[in-house]
């Protein structure tokens, strides 16, 4: 398995580091795109375990005894509206008719209705409606019941998290190199660049390295309060952009094609 070519620097949040992968094998790309994806992974887990976690724990044990969803309705005996938890992140609110009398001050507030789950944020909110079971059958929603549950089920669902946020992001820095092969080896060879037609996939995958970087650091700063909902959405939404931008960086740091290389078939450079 090749490496990065040895003229460049290793180093994925640099522009010549990104370069170096155009000449290395797909296996090395993508090895350094698995390990960027689980640090991404890693913050995300960092993240729920911190922001969400604590929340949802507080929110159960502030439970009732009685609660129950009955043919998709929520039927909960204790009065209404009720704070069951309120972290910086994460609120958690009981309000049967979605009264809007409270108004966490959590970045993301849950408020469990009597037929539908309503989530608020900052592009404003969204039903989810519960699961219709038969009447002959019931869900508890209380303290006993979901106490153990949740603390059972609580590392298989960071570990399924873990594997989601990893294979996604793999998934999707492959198909986003593959929309910028094309238009990458074009812009190569309308520049005089020594950037081969199969390199130029490569040295678009690698282009996802420091997206990736980025998007990891802006989530542990949001986490530590550095970054407030507003900044790390942006962080979010224009993280990709940052692809382009070493992209079009990343060719200047590519050797011009001498005019024996430009007399070659493109396509059979490697």
């Amino acid at each position: 398995m090749s490496g990065p070519d040895a003229r460049f620097t290793t180093e994925p949040i640099t522009p010549r580091g990104v370069v170096g992968f155009a000449h290395a094998s797909v296996a090395w790309l993508w090895l350094g795109q698995l390990v960027t994806a689980f640090l991404v992974a890693l913050a995300v887990l960092w993240f729920v375990n911190r922001s969400c976690v604590p929340a949802i724990d507080k929110a159960i044990h502030n439970l009732g005894s009685t609660g129950e969803i009955h043919s998709g309705e929520l039927a909960w005996p204790e009065d209404t509206p009720r704070v069951l938890a309120e972290e910086r992140f994460l609120g958690l609110v009981i309000d049967l008719n979605h009264t809007g009398r409270i108004h966490c001050t959590s970045d993301v507030q849950v408020e469990f209705g009597r037929d539908s789950i309503r989530v608020f944020s900052l592009l404003g909110y969204t039903d989810f409606y519960y699961p219709y079971n038969p009447p002959n059958q019931t869900i508890p929603v209380s303290r006993e019941a979901l106490e153990p549950l949740w603390g059972a089920w609580l590392p298989e669902i960071q570990a399924v998290l873990v594997a989601l946020v990893v294979s996604g992001f793999m998934l999707l820095w492959n198909i986003l190199a593959t929309l910028y092969w094309i238009p990458v080896w074009i812009l190569g060879f309308l520049t005089g660049r020594e950037l081969g037609f199969f390199a130029s996939w490569r040295f678009s995958g690698a282009s996802m390295l420091p997206c990736g970087l980025l998007l990891a650091l802006g989530i542990f700063l949001f986490d530590f309060g550095v970054l407030d909902l507003v900044q790390i959405s942006f962080v979010i939404g224009t993280h990709l952009l940052l692809g382009w931008i070493y992209l079009f960086v990343g060719l200047l740091f590519l050797p011009p094609r001498n005019p024996t290389a430009a007399k070659q078939n493109p396509f059979g450079q490697k």
